[in-house]
């Protein structure tokens, strides 16, 4: 796929894994939609790199609705559309997990992948073109120990995905599962090992070099 002049959303997108996707979609030409529930982070990202903000919640379909609208409306259309927003809760055994925690972290990760998919899905269809990228994780391909919540919402929106990949045939869709990056998404409880992390750009230019091949991979494993 030629990205330039190529109109992208990315949720989530203030910061983080996000903002450096949206680096990279700029420096191809793209128009670059950013999204974010932080309207004064989102205001300043959006002007230091050159993309257009919108301030929106993913847990609200009607927020990604209006994302979808306002998008339509100053660009004229929607090609790429990447659900990007997510939490992240510190390790932990399961029995010790907080489950007001737990419950936001599925809000997020798992009912705003949704939401945001099915905005985009309800347009796409109309033209029967367009793509989809769900960030994904590592973390929906195996097990991993004291990450039991946070691997559960990525096993579910794995599950998502390939569901809506077999329902909509002329909609490219595609996921990603990056192994663990140096974001924001930690806060200030770092997990151990966090130095050796993947850089975000690095990621960020394997999910733009997948898009731009002819038949990119449906499912991009990206790690170390």
């Amino acid at each position: 796929m030629n990205l330039k002049d190529k109109v992208v959303v990315i949720t989530g997108s203030s910061k983080g894994f996000g903002k450096a996707l949206a680096e990279v979609f700029l420096s191809e030409g793209s128009k670059v939609v950013i999204s974010s529930t932080d309207e004064k982070e989102l205001e300043d990202t959006a002007k230091e790199i050159g993309a257009y903000g919108i301030c929106a919640d993913v847990t609200k379909e009607e927020d990604m609705t209006r994302l979808a609208n306002e998008t339509i409306k100053q660009f004229g259309s929607i090609d790429i559309w990447i659900n990007n927003a997510g939490l992240w809760n510190p390790h932990a055994f399961a029995e010790d997990l907080d489950m007001a925690e737990v419950r936001k972290m599925f809000d997020v990760n798992v009912i705003g992948l949704m939401n945001g998919s099915r905005v985009a899905l309800r347009y796409m269809k109309e033209k029967s073109a367009g793509t989809i990228l769900n960030v994904i994780s590592d973390s929906a391909l195996a097990g991993k120990p004291m990450s039991s919540a946070y691997s559960a919402t990525k096993w579910a929106v794995n599950g998502f995905t390939k569901a809506i990949r077999e329902e909509n045939k002329n909609i490219s869709i595609l996921s990603i599962f990056p192994g663990a990056m140096k974001t924001d998404i930690f806060g200030d409880t770092k997990p151990s090992g966090y130095d050796d992390f993947m850089e975000p750009k690095y990621v960020a230019e394997k999910v733009i070099g997948n898009l731009k091949l002819e038949n990119p991979e449906e499912e991009l494993v990206i790690q170390n």
